[in-house]
């Protein structure tokens, strides 16, 4: 099978890049899985694929190789016209949107929230963490996400930590922001350490306790939780949008209290870091992905669509934030 990836991005992404990371990810398991993938991207330079620098003042039609089977959108382009394709929504939407009947979301809740059924969980490439040492002292826990942007919650993450009388590293802002509202949070037992990339959030990952990820809207997947789960870390979530599907209790625990939150992440050492990485093999691995994404394609290639119409989605990003105590 031909797939061509389209993402408005640079490949490999520098820094940290969420979506483009994965979509990287995705491209190069499809080529070991032994398909040809070329990327219509930014100028990129990769050993596994083509790359032909898009043009967004043209159509997908005249830019994609003749001998392409199925295209697979990643960024805001129009579906292209007589090739098949899909396109996978990474986010929430804010406003009424009708997607294509071929769209594929990150999660099940994700697809839900926006009146879908297709969906693909995340997957990482464990060649960008380097190896898993279960055995590190841990010292402190870490909150990995923009920490200026509310939903995620800095603020209910250094409670938690308090409550369980632990330091928490803050990888992804700083204790004062401007940028989206005055943020400004006092905590002696916070470390903040700026937006972070690989090189700086690996070791963290690595020697954490758990992760606190205490976000308060659907959140449609959090790649920051898989990180942890590779590295054998138990998360402590609030039960929004895809973290049910993602921690169960052999890998972490959910609430919307701090307290008890606090009172689960003090048991960090009764988890069995091994068992949690053996989790994330199984289920969130760059390989598993693309198996998942192999099945779409082939369904589409044999004439069917993913749903039968349009899909017509409500905004599932307002304003108001989920319940929370702390």
């Amino acid at each position: 099978m031909h797939i061509c990836l389209v993402i408005d991005a640079k490949l490999p992404v520098q820094g940290y890049g969420g979506t483009e990371r994965v979509v990287y990810w995705l491209g190069r398991a499809l080529y070991e899985a032994g398909h040809k993938v070329t990327f219509l991207a930014q100028q990129s330079k990769l050993d596994f694929a083509e790359v032909i620098v898009i043009d967004k003042d043209k159509r997908l039609e005249d830019q994609v190789p003749e001998s392409v089977d199925i295209v697979h959108l990643h960024s805001g382009f129009d579906m292209p016209v007589d090739i098949p394709a899909c396109q996978t929504i990474h986010g929430n939407c804010r406003e009424v949107t009708t997607f294509h009947p071929n769209s594929i979301f990150v999660s099940a809740s994700h697809a839900k929230n926006h009146g879908a059924k297709a969906f693909v969980h995340n997957g990482l490439d464990a060649r960008d963490y380097g190896e898993v040492e279960f055995n590190v002292a841990r010292n402190s826990f870490v909150f990995l996400a923009k920490a200026a942007w509310r939903v995620k919650n800095v603020k209910g993450a250094v409670r938690v930590a308090e409550l369980a009388n632990s330091p928490i590293d803050v990888l992804g802002g700083h204790r004062l922001n401007f940028k989206m509202g005055f943020r400004l949070t006092l905590s002696s037992n916070a470390h903040f350490h700026g937006m972070v990339d690989d090189s700086l959030k690996i070791p963290y990952l690595r020697q954490a306790r758990g992760l606190i990820f205490p976000v308060l809207w659907p959140e449609p997947f959090g790649v920051a939780v898989i990180e942890s789960l590779y590295f054998g870390t138990p998360v402590f979530a609030t039960p929004y949008g895809s973290l049910p599907e993602i921690v169960n209790q052999n890998v972490g625990f959910l609430s919307n209290s701090a307290v008890e939150l606090a009172s689960a992440a003090r048991q960090w050492e009764s988890f069995d870091r091994r068992a949690i990485h053996e989790y994330w093999e199984r289920n969130f691995s760059a390989k598993v992905m693309a198996k998942k994404y192999i099945t779409y394609y082939t369904s589409i290639l044999d004439g069917q669509n993913l749903q039968a119409e349009p899909i017509v989605s409500n905004p599932v990003r307002g304003s108001q934030m989920m319940p929370w105590t702390m």
